[in-house]
C-alpha cells in the first residue's frame, strides 16, 4: 500500500498496525466460496462462506476472526456443530482428525463500523453512491469471517449480489454474471491462494477501459462516467508501467488480471488488493492537474505489491520492509524508466535529506523495527535496495530477486530468506549490508552521498556548488549564474531555485519566465515569499500556468502584496476550479468575498457557494479547505455546523482529527456552543457524540 503524505508528497500512515495475530497451526485452510449481499439502505452485509480445510494435527477446535457478527448457520461437513462467538472471534468445537478434510459453512450478518464503507445512499448524495472495502493488514474480519494472520493463505472466490444499476468489481477473474429481477450477481474466481487482508470489492457507477499488457494480461481501468475526459491523464503510461515492471522484476505477473478502481474519500492513496487496486479518486486529474498530483507513482507502487506483498507475503511486521521498501523502490525505478535517471536520483536525494534529518533528531529507526514509520519502511527501505543493487551489481540483483520470488511464491517470507537468495546470487557476504542498512537506526548519509555523487552528475555538481558557495569570496549570484548557464539539468536548477532563491539574478528569473517547464516555474513561485510592486508584472503570467498549485500560490501572493491590482488577478482566474479539492476555486471565492467593491452584487452568492463546500457530498479535502476558509474569515452557519458534526466521525482519520480540533476551538465561544446545543436533536446520535462530549 502507498500512503502519500496526503497531500504533500510523502507517506503518512504506518503499516505497523499489523500486529501478530493469533495463529492456528494444526489446520490449513485451502479454499473459500464467499457469497455477499450488501444492503445499502441499512449499511449491513449478509454473507455466506464455505471453507475447505485439512487437519495437520489432531485438535478439538478451530477458529476464525469475526468482528461483531451474528451467525445464523454454522455447519461442519453438513452437520450442525457447537460454536461460540464474541465480538472478535468465532470458535468451533469438534474433534478433528489428522489428515482429514473438512468443509465449514457459515451464514452471518454484520454492520461493520470500519473496513466496509457505504458512501452516499441518502437524499443528500445520490450522484456518487459507493461501497468499498479497505482490509489493510488484518481488518477483513470486520466483513468476512477470515484470518487476521497473514500466514494463512486461501484461494478465495467471491460472489456478490447487488442492484443491476451498478458495477461490482472484486478480486479475480469475472467468470459470469446473472440477473434476477432488479438484482445482478457477479461471480469472481481466484486461481491462487492469498492472505485475507488482500480481499476487496467496490460497488459504484463505473465504466471501464480495457488494455492488454505485452504479455497478454487484461488491464481494467475503471472511471466515473462524468470523468471520461480525465481517463488519459489519470491512467497515463499505464501499459508502460505494467510492461516495465513485469520485465524489470523478471517474474511474470502471477494473478491473471489487473484492475484499478478509484473510490471517494479513500483512507489512503491506494491499496494493493490482489488483482484489484483501490485508490483515491483525488488522483483523477485533467491534463493540468497531472502536473501537480498524478497517479503514476501510486500506480507503480501498488502494482509492484502484486509481487512484493501479495505473491510473497511477510511473516509478520518485523519483515514489513519486504513489502513497502520493495514497492517504493520499484515505483521509483518505473519513474526512472519514464522520466529519466536525473529524476530518479534527485528523488533519492530528497529522501536522503529527510532520513538524515530524522537521524539527527534521534528519531531514526531500523528497518527491522515492526513499529517503524512510513518514512523508514518506504524511503529508507527503497534506499537499502538501491544500496544493495549498487553493491552487488544489477545482474546479481535481478537474479536474486527472481529466485526469491519463484522459490517463495504464494507463501510467506522473512528478511533472512531474502538475504540468503541475494547472497547466493551475488556470491557475497551481506552481513555488513544488513548491519548498516537494516539494523542500524541511523541513516548512513555519507554512504548515500557517495552513491549519489557516483551515479548522478547533476547531484555531484550540486554538492560542488554548495562547497563553492561556502568557501568562495566571489559574489553568490555570480557563482549561481555560472552554474545555471553551464548545466542543463532541470532537477538541478529546481534545487538551485529552492535553496538559493534570494541569490537568483534577473537573468535567471527571466529565463525561468521564458521556460515552458512547469515544474521549474512552480519551484520559483513556491520559493518566492513576497512579491514587490515592481515584480508583479513579471509574475502575472504565472496565473495562466499549466499547474493549479502554481496558480493558487501566485494568486494569493499577488493579491496580498499588490492590493491595487486585485480586480485584475481575480478576473484572470475567475473560472479556474483546480485539483479535486477545488484548491483554486475555494481560494478565489474567499478572496473575491474579501475584496472591497469587487462584484458587490455577487458577494452573497459567492459566500453561499463557499459555505456549500463543507457538505458531506464533497470530497473530504474540499470540505477541510472550506471549513478552514469559512472559520478563519467568515462565520460557520447552522448547515456548516451540521456538516462539521458529520466530519467528527469521518473514516479518514486526518479529516476526523481536523474536525474534532475545530470543534474543540469553537465550543470555547459561547455563540457556537449555544448553536451546537440547539442542533443536538437534528443530528444523528453517532455524529453528535464527539460534540456532546465537549459541551
Amino acid at each position: 500500500m502507498i500512503f502519500y503524505r496526503f497531500f504533500t508528497v510523502l507517506f503518512i500512515c504506518l503499516h505497523s498496525s499489523f500486529l501478530i495475530a493469533q495463529e492456528q497451526d494444526k489446520v490449513d485452510f485451502l479454499t473459500a466460496k464467499v457469497r455477499l449481499f450488501p444492503n445499502e439502505q441499512t449499511s449491513e452485509l449478509r454473507g455466506e462462506v464455505t471453507y475447505r480445510f485439512t487437519v495437520l494435527q489432531q485438535t478439538d477446535s478451530v477458529f476464525l476472526d469475526a468482528k461483531n457478527m451474528q451467525f445464523s448457520k454454522v455447519v461442519l461437513n453438513n452437520k450442525k456443530v457447537k460454536f461460540t462467538g464474541d465480538s472478535k472471534m468465532l470458535r468451533i468445537y469438534k474433534k478433528l482428525k489428522k489428515g482429514k478434510e473438512y468443509e465449514l459453512s457459515l451464514h452471518y450478518v454484520t454492520k461493520p463500523t470500519q473496513t466496509l464503507y457505504f458512501f452516499g445512499w441518502n437524499k443528500e448524495d445520490s450522484t456518487n453512491n459507493q461501497i468499498w472495502t479497505q482490509g489493510q493488514g488484518k481488518y477483513t474480519s470486520h466483513w468476512l469471517p477470515s484470518f487476521d494472520d497473514m500466514n494463512e493463505k486461501v484461494e478465495f472466490d467471491l460472489s456478490i449480489t447487488f442492484s443491476k444499476e451498478y458495477e461490482v468489481i472484486a478480486n479475480g477473474n469475472l467468470e459470469k454474471t446473472s440477473i434476477s429481477n432488479d438484482l445482478k450477481t457477479w461471480e469472481f474466481n481466484m486461481n491462487h491462494p492469498m492472505s485475507s487482508y488482500l480481499l476487496a470489492f467496490a460497488i459504484g457507477n463505473y465504466r471501464k477501459i480495457e488494455q492488454f499488457s505485452s504479455s497478454g494480461v487484461p488491464l481494467e481501468l475503471y472511471y466515473y462516467p462524468s470523468d471520461s475526459t480525465k481517463t488519459e491523464p489519470t491512467y497515463r503510461y499505464n501499459k508502460q508501467i505494467f510492461n516495465f515492471l513485469e520485465e524489470e522484476i523478471g517474474v511474470p505477473y502471477p494473478w491473471g488480471v489487473y484492475k484499478q478502481i478509484p473510490v471517494r474519500d479513500f483512507l489512503y492513496a491506494g491499496m494493493e488488493n490482489t488483482t484489484a487496486t483501490i485508490f483515491s479518486d483525488a488522483y483523477i486529474v485533467d491534463s493540468i492537474g497531472f502536473n501537480d498530483k498524478n497517479y503514476i507513482t501510486i500506480n507503480a507502487h501498488e502494482l509492484a505489491h502484486q509481487w512484493f506483498g501479495n505473491l510473497v507475503t511477510e511473516v509478520d511486521s518485523n519483515h514489513h520492509w519486504l513489502h513497502e521498501g520493495f514497492a517504493t523502490y520499484y515505483a521509483y525505478l518505473t519513474e526512472k524508466e519514464l522520466f529519466g535517471a536525473d529524476h530518479f536520483y534527485w528523488k533519492f536525494h530528497s529522501t536522503a535529506i529527510e532520513l538524515d534529518k530524522s537521524s539527527k533528531n534521534n528519531t531514526g529507526e531500523a528497518l527491522s523495527n515492526p513499529k517503524a514509520s512510513s518514512l523508514t519502511f518506504y524511503e529508507k527501505g527503497a534506499w537499502a535496495l538501491m544500496a544493495l543493487q549498487q553493491q552487488i551489481g544489477a545482474e546479481a540483483f535481478k537474479k536474486g530477486i527472481k529466485a526469491y520470488l519463484n522459490k517463495n511464491q504464494f507463501s510467506n517470507v522473512t528478511i533472512p530468506k531474502f538475504l540468503s537468495e541475494m547472497e547466493q546470487a551475488s556470491q557475497q557476504d551481506l552481513s555488513n549490508f544488513k548491519k548498516v542498512w537494516l539494523l542500524n537506526t541511523v541513516f548512513p548519509i555519507a554512504e548515500a552521498k557517495r552513491i549519489l555523487k557516483e551515479t548522478s552528475p547533476s547531484i555531484a555538481t550540486f554538492y560542488k556548488l554548495q562547497r563553492e558557495l561556502s568557501v568562495s569570496k566571489e559574489n553568490n549570484s555570480v557563482i549561481i549564474d555560472r552554474y545555471w548557464k553551464d548545466n542543463s539539468s532541470i532537477e538541478l536548477k529546481k534545487r538551485i531555485v529552492q535553496f538559493y532563491t534570494k541569490f537568483l539574478s534577473n537573468t535567471i528569473k527571466e529565463s525561468i519566465l521564458r521556460s515552458d517547464n512547469v515544474s521549474l516555474r512552480q519551484a520559483l513561485v513556491l520559493a518566492t515569499e513576497k512579491i514587490t510592486t515592481e515584480e508583479s508584472d513579471y509574475f502575472m503570467p504565472f496565473l495562466e500556468d499549466k499547474s493549479y498549485v502554481t496558480i493558487e500560490n501566485i494568486l494569493y501572493k499577488l493579491w496580498i502584496y499588490n492590493p491595487e491590482e486585485r480586480f485584475k488577478y481575480l478576473d484572470k482566474t475567475k473560472g479556474v476550479i483546480g485539483l479535486s479539492n477545488k484548491n483554486v476555486r475555494l481560494l478565489w471565492l474567499a478572496l473575491a468575498i474579501m475584496t472591497k467593491e469587487y462584484e458587490l452584487q455577487n458577494k452573497q452568492k459567492y459566500l453561499r457557494e463557499l459555505q456549500s463546500y463543507t457538505s458531506k457530498t464533497e470530497y473530504f479535502e474540499t470540505r477541510q479547505l472550506a471549513f478552514s476558509y469559512i472559520n478563519d474569515l467568515f462565520y460557520l452557519t447552522e448547515e456548516n455546523l451540521k456538516d462539521l458534526a458529520n466530519a467528527t466521525s469521518h473514516p479518514v482519520w486526518q479529516f476526523k482529527k481536523f474536525a474534532r480540533n475545530l470543534v474543540d476551538e469553537l465550543v470555547k465561544h459561547e455563540q457556537y456552543k449555544q448553536a451546537f446545543e440547539t442542533l443536538e436533536f437534528q443530528i444523528k446520535e453517532a455524529e453528535f457524540r464527539y460534540i456532546k462530549s465537549k459541551l
